[in-house]
């Protein structure tokens, strides 16, 4: 066994903000009582809901998918099974990037990082068995979430199920993919145009359907702060809220189904603190800002999702106490959603036994640990309000500079949140070679690796999908698809509501690489500029 590092710890949190000894009333900023609050109650600092996991515990919503649809259904139907209470679809990259199974760049890369959906018949498939009227379902998708959110509709149209009946989250969350993940169809102006339309268009129809998780995971896998995360973050969500104003739609007509995803690094109380000041900047922001009126407009809903990141290929067993500790500080800081990761996903995607884990290491938290038996147990804390805070003054001195550049928008266009990412990261990993931080595995207790059995996505299964895409173009009337893409440019070319022309489009069996080549005919590609 390998010695840990000579050289002691410093004590800061992960982000690298300095940790006193003890903490106590004089660390508090400001008036105190009006800042925390109750739950349930503006600013929301405590939860957005009064009686939090007394009344209603989160959702456990495992994220699934891989191969076929029909692999990744049966996966769903095991989730279910086994206690999961809703739906997280991923998608692999071609999907991702909207590309078809069929496109060349999609060779080797279908249904490897998660399902390959194509067309409305794909989708089907998908659900097959899966009442839509009943599950929650979340979507894992952003540059092409308009297409894939018409098959989802199409599919309740095929079960009787009307889109005001549809429960559930589209990500959608485009400002985050030029600023982090990489994964876009379009320059950024008219990308904003058609995340605008799907929230119109969720106004009008969906009242029960989330047309944008605004997204703070990404952000953090980059290797951002947890400064960072939450200021990147809530300054996306109200860009999008500013577009869906100067689009003539009433702020609380929109705001109360916007909701966020936040990642659970491994610093426990950091990421406590992150939550609650997430909460109390929206709802001031939303109300001081925007003008909402409607609590509900003001009170931040968070899924979250233990940290990708800080698992590690090495010892991958560790990996399960690192979620377990990641999954309770989300559910200390209040979320309302939580995906476990499994503890083999640094070397593949997740086998069933280690999915069951995952999911038993959320029920353990749940029914074991007395955790949820009063409401915001951290409440009071004085290092838990401090660093909540901290970290919210931080968040508004990133907010003045990127105000400084033009927006949030323009910032992304500028590379600000880019390099700043860039040299979180880069400080972070200095700190890993020079044993300033320690990973237990990777440079500290280090021993010969045992093998775990990993799951191995069948190549054939690119063909069957490639097949099936072939047979759904022979099958379809090609006249139909014409004419759906020539309305689908007439409109891009125009200013009317996209997701209108997209449902059609998708009702004649248009798969989503063809709607995304029209759409790029109108508003052309996107390259980035490296930040270096």
């Amino acid at each position: 066994m390998e010695p840990t590092s000579a050289k002691p710890a410093e004590h800061t949190t992960m982000s690298g903000r300095a940790i006193k000894p003890l903490y106590g009333p004089e660390d508090l900023r400001g008036d105190h009582e009006a800042k925390i609050g109750n739950p349930g109650e503006y600013p929301f600092t405590r939860g957005p809901y009064e009686s939090m996991y007394r009344g209603r515990n989160w959702t456990m919503r495992q994220f699934a998918g891989f191969g076929t649809v029909e692999e990744t259904n049966e996966r769903f139907h095991y989730l279910l099974e086994h206690g999961q209470t809703g739906l997280s679809t991923a998608f692999d990259m071609p999907t991702l990037m909207g590309y078809d199974s069929d496109h060349p760049r999609s060779l080797g890369e279908v249904g490897r990082e998660g399902v390959a959906v194509d067309t409305l018949d794909d989708m089907e498939r998908l659900y097959q068995g899966i009442p839509l009227d009943k599950v929650s379902t979340s979507m894992t998708i952003n540059a092409p979430a308009a297409m894939l959110l018409a098959f989802y509709v199409l599919v309740g149209e095929r079960q009787g199920v009307s889109p005001d009946k549809l429960a559930g989250t589209i990500q959608t969350d485009i400002l985050k993919e030029y600023i982090a993940q990489k994964e876009w169809c379009f320059p950024v102006e008219p990308a904003m145009r058609l995340v605008t339309d799907m929230v119109e268009y969720c106004t009008d129809h969906m009242p029960r359907w989330h047309p944008i998780s605004i997204s703070g995971y990404h952000i953090r896998e980059a290797g951002a702060t947890a400064a960072q995360e939450l200021a990147f973050t809530l300054k996306d969500g109200f860009t999008y809220v500013e577009r869906a104003i100067e689009r003539g739609i009433d702020v609380d007509a929109f705001a109360p189904r916007l909701s966020f995803f936040f990642n659970a690094h491994i610093d426990f109380f950091e990421e406590i603190a992150k939550y609650r000041a997430a909460r109390r900047i929206w709802a001031r922001e939303m109300k001081e800002t925007y003008g909402a009126k409607k609590p509900e407009s003001m009170r931040l809903r968070f899924h979250t999702q233990t940290a990708g990141v800080s698992l590690t290929a090495q010892q991958p067993l560790n990996n399960i106490v690192r979620t377990a500790i990641e999954a309770l500080a989300g559910v200390l800081g209040g979320t309302q959603s939580l995906h476990t990761n499994s503890f083999d996903e640094a070397l593949a995607l997740p086998t069933e036994e280690a999915v069951r884990v995952a999911l038993r290491t959320q029920q353990i938290i749940k029914e074991e640990t007395g955790v949820t038996n009063t409401v915001d147990p951290l409440g009071g804390s004085y290092f838990v309000e401090a660093l909540t805070d901290e970290l919210e003054a931080d968040a508004y001195d990133y907010f003045r500079r990127i105000d400084e550049l033009g927006g949030m928008v323009e910032a992304v266009r500028q590379n600000f949140p880019q390099r700043e990412i860039g040299e979180a990261a880069f400080t972070f990993q200095r700190e890993l070679d020079d044993k300033e931080r320690l990973i237990v595995g990777v440079n500290s207790h280090v021993h010969d690796e045992e093998e775990v059995p990993l799951l191995h996505i069948d190549p054939a299964l690119e063909a069957k999908q490639v097949e099936r895409l072939e047979k759904t173009k022979a099958e379809r009337s090609q006249a139909e698809v014409d004419a759906a893409l020539t309305e689908l440019k007439k409109v891009a070319e125009a200013d009317g509501n996209m997701m209108y022309p997209i449902i059609e489009a998708a009702r004649a069996r248009t798969t989503e690489g063809e709607m995304i080549i029209a759409l790029q005919d109108v508003f052309g590609t996107y390259t980035e500029t490296p930040v270096f």
